[in-house]
């Protein structure tokens, strides 16, 4: 892969490399949500990060799965509950399970480290979303290979 700026350049203008830049775009969104939530329901409400996470995770990624099924992956009509809702969830509740545990890591180091809630906020915000880097990439490939891939696609894959 070309990693010069006219090589990426060049990419990003391909299929496949539109599709990252709207699946980047959408990530932004619902990570702009779920830290927003996040801050509001630890940060500012008191409750358990758990709880807080919990509830982050759960409202943002219904815009997550009709922002990535609709404008990244341009499908339209109705969800196919077994190939798309159920595998969306399912990753939905892995990041929810790696992001709950990051969660009570990063406040049980936040309470030995300051005594300021808005600075454990922060920790736990910071920790949330390095779980959900982790997931990002892994994420991508799932959605693009397995979740949204359009029949006709496949078929030029089969005939080729």
């Amino acid at each position: 892969m070309d990693l010069t700026p006219s090589g990426l350049s060049a990419r990003a203008r391909t299929p496949g490399g539109k599709k990252l830049l709207r699946y980047t775009a959408v990530s932004g969104v619902s990570v702009v949500v779920f830290e927003v939530l996040l801050f509001v329901t630890f940060g500012l409400l008191h409750w358990t990060v758990t709880w807080a996470n919990v509830f982050a995770v759960s409202v943002s990624a219904i815009p997550s799965y009709y922002l990535n099924r609709k404008w990244a992956w341009g499908k339209h009509g109705r969800s196919h509950l077994m190939k798309e809702v159920v595998p969306f969830w399912g990753m939905a509740l892995l990041g929810l399970l790696m992001s709950t545990i990051t969660a009570d890591l990063a406040k049980d180091w936040a309470d030995e480290v300051t005594e300021t809630h808005i600075l454990r906020t922060l920790i736990v915000m910071a920790g949330t979303l390095a779980a959900f880097g982790v997931l990002w990439v892994g994420k991508f490939f799932v959605l693009n290979k397995v979740l949204f891939v359009h029949p006709s696609h496949e078929q030029s894959k089969v005939s080729t």
